[in-house]
């Protein structure tokens, strides 16, 4: 086992591309490190579009936050993304890009450049080089993880997803980013999290703000807060990226055995809308627009079959033709729903319509004109 999970770290860090480039930052009037990460399909797919992840404390948070997102993507349990990490530590110049006014509470001086830095040039420079899908996420530490909430503060954030590690809040944010929140027309994905050893201080903010979002009733709205149990204010950050981009791109993953026990299962009906909504939310939210995955229809299949809701299986292969047009995938759910409602007759037609189109998954050709000998041997004589 153990020689197994090195071959695949080992595979991941092989196949993904990283590289440090030198910007010239008008903006700035300096120069900024700026580590790239490009995903392991990125040469072989020049028409596909991917997530983006910005990172602030990029020195110390983008090989953590790569790691991850490459392990996820390999097991297809996280998308594939561009991650840019960008330098903050080479000279203290974290301090000086996240300076606001302690009054005021808005980015000035350094801070408002290095705001607009973000968003009017290293943005626009990102996206016009690479396929960067319209879904965004910026991330931070500590003093970054609160100034990147200052993005909120515009009527439509240029961000979909925030990842706040253990932030120092700036003034009244426990009240602003509540207020903002209330006003979101499209999907935002807000995560926090802070370590039970963590600063008292930011215990404390974190805890007011929290208990400010859950008040918020807006739909658009996904946010999930994390105490991350005897962890210290560095401990903390480990733990909390893979929590973060899981809750983000939670409806990506494939349906896992606890989605089909504690969601689908119990359902009395609308098992393949559960499953179409899945997709549909995820396109939504993030602009990634996947086939339904064959492990999902036959999760989906096997509720149906278990909770008897076989007239469900008509829909299931409305669905199945959707995607998977010229496979028997669709006539083999209408020959299992006509078997499992004891027709034999129309079974057996359906079974023989699948065994003339294209095999999939586990499901072949012998299989099928098995079952329609026994379907037909099924049918009552005249």
């Amino acid at each position: 086992m153990k020689k197994t999970i090195l071959l695949i770290l080992f595979s991941v860090s092989v196949f993904s591309q990283k590289s440090i480039i030198e910007f010239d930052s008008k903006v700035l009037e300096n120069k900024r490190e700026i580590t790239i990460g490009l995903p392991a399909s990125f040469e072989k797919n020049p028409n596909k579009k991917y997530p983006l992840v910005i990172l602030l404390d990029g020195d110390y948070l983008f090989d953590p936050f790569y790691g991850d997102l490459n392990y996820g993507a390999y097991w297809d349990d996280l998308p594939e993304t561009i991650v840019i990490g960008i330098s903050q530590n080479k000279n203290g110049e974290r301090t000086n890009d996240s300076f606001y006014d302690p009054v005021d509470g808005v980015p000035t001086r350094e801070g408002a450049r290095f705001f607009e830095f973000l968003g009017a040039e290293l943005l626009p420079f990102i996206e016009k080089k690479y396929p960067v899908a319209p879904f965004r996420i910026i991330a931070g530490h500590d003093i970054t993880a609160g100034f990147l909430n200052f993005f909120l503060y515009k009527d439509n954030p240029i961000f979909d997803a925030y990842i706040s590690l253990s932030p120092e809040l700036a003034t009244e944010m426990e009240i602003r980013i509540p207020e903002q929140l209330k006003k979101l027309k499209r999907p935002i994905y807000y995560y926090q999290s802070y370590g039970e050893g963590d600063l008292k201080k930011i215990q404390k903010s974190v805890q007011e703000l929290d208990a400010s979002i859950k008040l918020v009733t807006n739909p658009q709205l996904n946010y999930k807060l994390d105490v991350i149990k005897g962890a210290s204010h560095y401990s903390m950050v480990l733990p909390s990226i893979p929590n973060a981009l899981y809750h983000i791109f939670q409806n990506y993953r494939p349906i896992t055995s606890t989605d089909y026990a504690e969601k689908i299962v119990v359902l009395e009906s609308g098992y393949v809308d559960y499953l179409v909504n899945k997709y549909d939310v995820l396109y939504k939210n993030t602009g990634i627009k996947l086939p339904i995955r064959l492990n999902d229809f036959k999760a989906i299949e096997a509720a149906i079959i278990k909770n008897k809701a076989y007239s469900e299986l008509d829909k299931l292969a409305e669905v199945a033709n959707k995607y998977y047009p010229k496979s028997m995938l669709g006539d083999y759910e209408l020959a299992l729903m006509f078997e499992k409602m004891e027709d034999p007759k129309k079974a057996a037609k359906y079974y023989l319509s699948a065994s003339q189109s294209e095999e999939i998954s586990d499901l072949t050709k012998q299989m099928m004109l098995d079952n329609y000998d026994l379907m037909k041997s099924q049918i009552p004589k005249k």
